[in-house]
């Protein structure tokens, strides 16, 4: 892989989760109206849902703008890994993601069909890429991203089962976070210096 590519797709990946979990945490703090993590969903603070779809600043502006700012990072970041050799495959999955939350930044909550889309495809496509990209990497971390991405995948299997316990709000964030955690740590892996070595099974050929 190529050290300057991949370190630069690092920056890029390490500051999408970066702005994603403080984003989040931010339009949070600055929402006027009473919000709780275990029965608000984390899309609330750009839109609620229709009907009674409900906007309130400047969480809706600081939320949605994060999450455009993290959709077009991570798109970075998937291109330049997937320039620098990365696994193709790992790095294609990276941008649907990247494309998911771009779209959750652009169309809020009160635009029903299209966020609910942009929603799942974050969350299904984010949990499946986390667990692909372990057969790409090496070192402790690839053990990680596949414990990350099984999170996800059995949140949103058991969904049913976590609503009554977590509330919306709580299950949302134990499909959700561990997808922002992934993009961290795979940003730092790119960063220190991770890659595939040489002929490793799973590398892109240039």
């Amino acid at each position: 892989m190529q050290v300057s590519g991949t370190k630069a797709a690092g920056a890029f990946l390490f500051l999408a989760g970066f702005i994603a979990l403080m984003g989040i945490i931010t339009g949070e703090i600055f929402y006027p109206a009473e919000y709780s993590t275990a029965h608000s969903e984390i899309s609330d603070l750009g839109s609620t849902r229709p009907p009674e779809s409900l906007i309130f600043q400047p969480s809706a502006t600081i939320f949605n703008s994060a999450m455009i700012a993290t959709g077009i990072l991570a798109l970075a970041g998937a291109f330049l890994a997937y320039r620098a050799g990365w696994d193709r495959w790992s790095a294609f999955l990276l941008g649907i993601v990247g494309a998911g939350i771009l779209g959750v930044g652009i169309f809020p909550g009160n635009v029903r069909l299209w966020h609910g889309l942009c929603a799942m495809i974050t969350f299904v496509f984010g949990g499946i890429a986390a667990v692909v990209s372990s057969r790409a990497l090496t070192g402790p971390f690839r053990y990680f991203a596949a414990l990350l991405g099984c999170i996800t995948l059995l949140s949103l299997l058991g969904l049913s089962v976590l609503l009554p316990v977590l509330g919306d709000g709580g299950a949302e964030r134990w499909i959700a976070y561990p997808i922002i955690f992934w993009l961290t740590g795979l940003g730092g892996y790119f960063m220190g210096g991770g890659g595939l070595p040489p002929g490793t099974p799973g590398q892109r050929s240039p």
